[in-house]
């Protein structure tokens, strides 16, 4: 029997005042994606949701952090890869509609441009990459769980 890889993930759904939630579209993945990252040794997965939401977006300020939910989402079958992924909500305040941020972290990701923009979780046929929306509906009172572009 194949052993089984863990990979600790914290994803971060990011929200304005006026309820968007911030996505991106990255290389090497179909769908929106959101700030998201593995943890590095020794931290813990709010810290990683810090990090990993600075060197992604750029944005520092991350306001009224709250832990969703925890999963284990299996990457591939073969060999077996599962990410244990710690989802959180935050809010913050940015003007910003649109914005494109590099990644300068050193690591796999380094010089990677993201382009940052603003969606409703308010139902649409725009599908997340890795299967990241599965924990959108927990971010409004409605049971919408799919995104409209917030220019819609």
């Amino acid at each position: 029997m194949t052993d089984v890889t863990y990979v600790p993930k914290a994803c971060a759904y990011i929200t304005r005042g006026t309820g968007e939630l911030l996505v991106f579209e990255g290389p090497g993945h179909d769908g929106l994606q959101i700030p998201k990252g593995t943890l590095e040794p020794g931290e813990s997965p709010r810290e990683a949701l810090f990090r990993e939401v600075w060197e992604e977006s750029g944005l520092t300020a991350l306001n009224a952090t709250e832990h969703l939910s925890t999963d284990v989402w299996t990457r591939r079958e073969s060999p077996p890869k599962r990410y244990v992924r710690h989802f959180f909500h935050a809010t913050v305040h940015e003007p910003r509609d649109r914005w494109t941020h590099t990644v300068t972290d050193g690591g796999e990701e380094d010089g990677a441009e993201f382009e940052f923009r603003w969606v409703r979780p308010t139902g649409c046929d725009r599908d997340f990459a890795l299967d990241l929306d599965d924990y959108v509906h927990l971010l409004s009172s409605g049971t919408d769980n799919g995104l409209a572009s917030a220019s819609d």
